[in-house]
């Protein structure tokens, strides 16, 4: 067995945690007052609804990283891959939020600056290190 290879039992648990993530982030995403509702019984609105589209994004983006296959859980390519993801998306998600619901809070646009800057270190730390 390779060095970065994982063990086929652990592998279906990750691939489960996965497909579990993954679905309930694009839920979270879609619906975020469906899923809020559904778990903890009460009604959202406002900044509820967004913050529940911004933990979707990061469970879909654990979902990615916890998908077995690639390099592994040792490599640095599925970590990266999903936070490239998440950070993108996020930066997007906000930027939409801000032009689409004003006024913004304060730390809005700032946010929306970090996750572009890190998304495009990201995406230049891939195309300069392989």
């Amino acid at each position: 067995m390779a060095n970065d290879a994982v063990p086929a039992r652990l592998g279906r648990i990750l691939a489960f945690a996965a497909v579990v993530e993954g679905v309930t982030g694009l839920a979270s995403l879609m619906v975020p007052a469906l899923v809020i509702r559904g778990m903890f019984g009460v009604g959202v609105e406002g900044a509820s609804l967004a913050l529940g589209r911004v933990c979707g994004i990061a469970l879909m983006a654990l979902g990615w990283a916890c998908w077995p296959g690639g390099r592994g859980l040792q490599g640095t390519m599925k970590p990266s891959r999903a936070m490239l993801a998440y950070n993108a998306s996020i930066a997007l998600y906000l930027a939409w939020v801000g032009m689409a619901h004003p006024p913004a809070g304060l730390l809005l646009w700032p946010a929306v600056v970090l996750h572009a800057i890190v998304a495009a270190l990201l995406v230049h730390a891939a195309r300069t290190d392989t």
